[in-house]
């Protein structure tokens, strides 16, 4: 089933730079939270969350290029794929890589990506012109989705400590869901015709969020009342991130109108 379109999509904003952003910012978050935490405390978490956001929109806009060449049905497949990648490189590199575990986690996802890619058009036959570079993309930004939730909800990376509170305890699962829904859901909540740009990637920041509470929660869990930034922060960007989207789909509907209250069986009658 092909619902998505059948070539790429109209950019207001470059993907090069959607790139940069996901990647500067996520690492940019995921290093300040491991360092200010063990400098200020341990409420300092929540800016992994933030680089995971940015992870987050990158990984949409990534999904939105290639599903836009007729996914379909597959677009929930990917964001799930993404968040498996993300899985495998995320576990490698931090178990080896020590203080650069996120940086070699990153360069492991993005080699999986691109042999899934790969095998996606030379031996499935997809015939995607952009799906070795999304692919690429999407398990990066699954990455620094993982490892950005993580230290929100842990204050570090270093994996002992992830092994034992997220990975053991199963909140890797909640990771997993969250993260994939943030990466997934912005384009099927908005494909068609009249989809666009700003619109879906807003959906990310709105999901992120969501995330985001999500992780703070954990946290509380995990650290104590630290968490609680964590939580409030989220909230307030995803109240940022859905009144967003709504004046958005005002701009773009043809007309919006209030059905009001659903008649009663007794009205029907």
């Amino acid at each position: 089933m092909s619902a998505g379109g059948s070539g790429a999509a109209a950019e207001a904003v470059p993907q090069n730079k959607i790139i940069a952003f996901g990647v500067a910012g996520g690492l940019i978050g995921i290093y300040a939270a491991y360092f200010l935490v063990d400098m200020v405390g341990q409420y300092m978490s929540f800016i992994g969350a933030l680089g995971a956001i940015c992870g987050m929109i990158w990984g949409a806009a990534a999904v939105r290029r290639v599903a836009s060449y007729g996914l379909g049905t597959g677009v929930p497949s990917i964001g799930m794929l993404a968040l498996g990648m993300g899985v495998i490189a995320t576990t490698f590199g931090l178990a080896v890589g020590g203080i650069a575990g996120p940086i070699i986690a990153l360069i492991s996802a993005a080699i999986i990506g691109l042999l899934i890619g790969s095998l996606a058009n030379k031996v499935l036959n997809m015939g995607i012109p952009i799906m070795e570079i999304s692919m690429t993309e999407i398990a990066t930004a699954g990455t620094i989705t993982i490892i950005g939730l993580t230290i929100a909800m842990t204050g570090t990376f270093d994996f002992p400590i992830v092994l034992k509170q997220v990975i053991s305890t199963g909140y890797i699962a909640v990771i997993f869901i969250a993260g994939g829904l943030a990466i997934l859901h912005p384009f099927n909540a908005n494909l068609g015709p009249d989809e666009k740009q700003d619109r879906t990637l807003i959906v990310a920041l709105e999901k992120g969020a969501l995330a985001m509470v999500v992780a703070g929660i954990v946290a509380t869990i995990n650290e104590g009342a630290s968490g609680s930034l964590t939580i409030l922060i989220g909230l307030a960007l995803w109240y940022i991130g859905f009144s967003g989207y709504y004046e958005r789909v005002k701009r773009d509907a043809y007309v919006v109108l209030g059905t009001g209250q659903l008649p009663t069986k007794e009205e029907l009658e």
